[in-house]
């Protein structure tokens, strides 16, 4: 049986613009039953193997069809953090691997996603929050986001102020399920262990559609008296008020209280007005 091997024909660098995608090619000649996977070199992250995924971020996938021999992989929406060495691999023995150095420019006319005013159509796509648009929660708690589209979205970020969420980042505890109902799409954000940094707004951005966002407040010490989450639960606080009220009588009714009971005090006082 004949070795894999790369037909190495594509460029080993390659340029893209911030907020476009950028593809990075790799063709591999005689794969057999091999494995075939995508490696970022600065971290040494694994983020695809054949047509499967091992990253929280959605924006990376792999560009493949069953006939072909291109496994390419594909970067939606680069960012200048995605510049550096991405590796196609094959676990041959010993593991054959063709590098490829990505770098993300930017130009001066990118518009600025959660800064620039944009218009849209009435009747255009939209995201929606669900729940409350201003959270809050307690520090070292899970922060859970979810945001409905009324279309089906090929993709759907998350950002949080002016940068898009990094599921790949030191903080870790950061996860993103999408999922595609038969009216459009349901994007849920979550993020284990609330920090102070964590506060700040939220932006749930669909491809072809117009975002939505959410204010998050990680608090720390007492809570407010009404604490509102993502999906709308209202935490109240009760407040118990207690009246005291003094009486004062003669000594004669205090005398009369020794063989009577308070209701029969009553009955007697009434009749003898």
């Amino acid at each position: 049986m004949d070795q894999p091997y790369f037909d190495d024909i594509s460029p080993r660098n390659i340029s893209a613009v911030v907020d476009e995608t950028a593809i990075l090619r790799c063709r591999v000649k005689n794969k057999g039953n091999r494995t075939v996977s995508w490696m970022r070199k600065r971290d040494l992250h694994i983020l695809t193997t054949n047509i499967y995924t091992y990253t929280g971020d959605q924006r990376f996938s792999v560009i493949h069809t069953p006939i072909s021999e291109d496994w390419d992989l594909k970067i939606d929406y680069a960012q200048a953090r995605d510049s550096g060495i991405y590796e196609c691999q094959v676990n041959t023995e010993p593991k054959i691997n063709l590098a490829i150095t990505l770098e993300i420019t930017a130009e001066s006319d990118v518009r600025e996603r959660n800064s620039e005013k944009l218009y849209y159509d009435s009747k255009a796509a939209r995201a929606k929050i669900l729940g409350s648009t201003e959270i809050h929660v307690k520090r070292d708690s899970t922060i859970a986001l979810a945001c409905s589209v009324n279309i089906h979205a090929s993709s759907v970020l998350w950002y949080h102020g002016s940068a898009i969420v990094d599921f790949d980042s030191l903080r870790g505890g950061i996860s993103l399920e999408t999922e595609k109902t038969e009216v459009g799409t349901t994007s849920r954000l979550m993020l284990t262990r609330a920090s102070l940094r964590d506060s700040g707004n939220y932006t749930c951005v669909p491809n072809a559609a117009v975002p939505a966002s959410v204010r998050v407040h990680v608090l720390t010490g007492e809570q407010p008296a009404a604490m509102q989450t993502s999906i709308g639960n209202i935490l109240s606080v009760s407040i118990a008020i207690r009246i005291t009220c003094w009486i004062i009588i003669s000594e004669e009714v205090l005398l009369l209280f020794n063989t009577l009971s308070l209701a029969e005090y009553i009955l007697v006082h009434r009749s003898s007005r």
